[in-house]
């Protein structure tokens, strides 16, 4: 199908981007096929006309775990038994699939048109990309990592991750997840704010640096970049000097980790919206202990501090919502961008272009998507107010278009509770 949008104001994705009116944007199958002044010739062309809407690329979430709703639970769940019984036999596996793409299709929903998968239950991320990329449903494109790789005692450690005893253990999971065609690996390398046991020691470092380094060579054999889940200055050291590509979350850091991360070629993947219910939410609320929430601050606090040390210093930021974790549902990226502009202090431009350009460049994909550009992919969607002025305008989409197929006012079921708590923090 070819479509030509009309009557729109323009928002291309670029850093410093401004609304630009009278133009028609049209696309021919999956591609953006030209940018126009209106007036010309539309025949052949089906018009939609948005009626003064903003069209924008659609955002891209770097950091998603597909297996879990952010709903908050009353006391924490046994994730290892969790995943234990939904691995159990085929039609348990059928059903964890099928919840998966049903969360797939909840992030394209909200107009997240791209995803990132950062650890998920053997290799249903990789299989369900297949299967949207196949045409068989309905969902976003998605780079999936399936599986991370953790140790005894680490961060997801036997349910979004496998547990490496040895560098060669690290090394032979990371081929046993390159066999199933991910397009990154992920590893967890410091716990994180629930796995700590005591006040000040969130982000301990618990995969040695030699399994590291086993971990990454491996990966980097595949031509697979690597992603960390990192959440203290030593962790942060350890993934960079053993080679570590992207740092999911990230902690304060020094001059000497400034210059890891540009010797290394890397950039951090900030995530603000996890840590904020443990630094910020009323305990009464949140049902954390003190030590939980003191730790959730530090998280939080770091990952600010990193993210505000790596663009004074040039080092690419890029965002992602740590979907799964409580609070933190399938339709909020918006949040992540409203967070990055409110406590990173960036412009309202500069963090809508984080989660479409900078996030498609840090994904490899900058050549394809992020912007609206000829010759880029037709993922964009349609907002009734200007983000520019409002981040919130990007809470309910008009319009979500798919790879050229737009979706007319799509649907999302949120959760009122979560909704009414993470308002305050707007």
């Amino acid at each position: 199908m070819k479509y030509a949008y009309t009557g729109g104001i323009l928002l291309d994705g670029s850093e410093e981007m401004e609304p630009q009116a009278g133009l028609v944007v049209k696309t021919d199958g999956e591609m953006i096929a030209a940018i126009e002044p209106e007036g010309g010739e539309l025949a052949g062309y089906e018009i939609i006309d948005l009626a003064g809407q903003y069209l924008m690329p659609g955002l891209i979430n770097m950091h998603v775990h597909l297996p879990a709703n952010g709903k908050p639970k009353k006391k924490q769940q046994d994730n290892v038994k969790m995943v234990k019984l939904m691995t159990s036999n085929g039609l348990m596996k059928a059903v964890l699939r099928k919840m998966c793409e049903g969360y797939a299709r909840t992030q394209l929903m909200s107009g997240v048109t791209t995803i990132r998968t950062m650890g998920g239950v053997l290799d249903c991320d990789s299989a369900i990309r297949d299967r949207i990329d196949a045409g068989e449903i309905v969902g976003p494109r998605i780079l999936a990592a399936n599986m991370a790789v953790s140790v005894p005692g680490g961060h997801m450690a036997g349910s979004l991750a496998y547990e490496a005893h040895s560098a060669d253990e690290a090394r032979d999971y990371v081929a046993k997840i390159a066999a199933e065609k991910p397009d990154i690996i992920k590893l967890m390398i410091t716990g994180g704010v629930l796995d700590a046991k005591k006040k000040g020691e969130p982000g301990e470092l618990k995969m040695p640096p030699e399994y590291v380094k086993a971990a990454c060579d491996e990966a980097h054999r595949h031509g697979l970049k690597v992603a960390a889940h990192v959440e203290s200055p030593e962790g942060v050291r350890v993934a960079l000097e053993n080679g570590v590509d992207t740092i999911e979350h990230g902690a304060k850091p020094d001059e000497a980790i400034l210059a890891l991360f540009k010797e290394r070629g890397a950039c951090q993947i900030a995530t603000l919206s996890p840590a904020l219910p443990y630094a910020l939410f009323d305990r009464a609320v949140s049902g954390v202990s003190e030590m939980e929430q003191y730790n959730g601050a530090v998280v939080f606090e770091g990952i600010v501090e990193c993210a505000r040390a790596c663009l004074k210093a040039g080092i690419p930021v890029g965002l992602g919502t740590d979907t799964g974790c409580p609070y933190i549902t399938h339709y909020d990226m918006w949040r992540e961008v409203n967070y990055f502009h409110k406590y990173c202090g960036v412009s309202k431009a500069f963090a809508l272009s984080t989660a479409t350009k900078k996030n498609a460049e840090l994904a490899g994909l900058g050549d394809r998507l992020g912007t609206l550009e000829p010759g880029k992919c037709a993922d964009m969607i349609v907002t009734a107010k200007n983000p520019l002025e409002d981040l919130t305008a990007l809470r309910e989409v008009a319009m979500v278009i798919a790879r050229g197929k737009p979706i007319r006012a799509p649907k999302v079921k949120k959760m009122p509770q979560v909704e009414a708590e993470l308002d305050k923090f707007i």
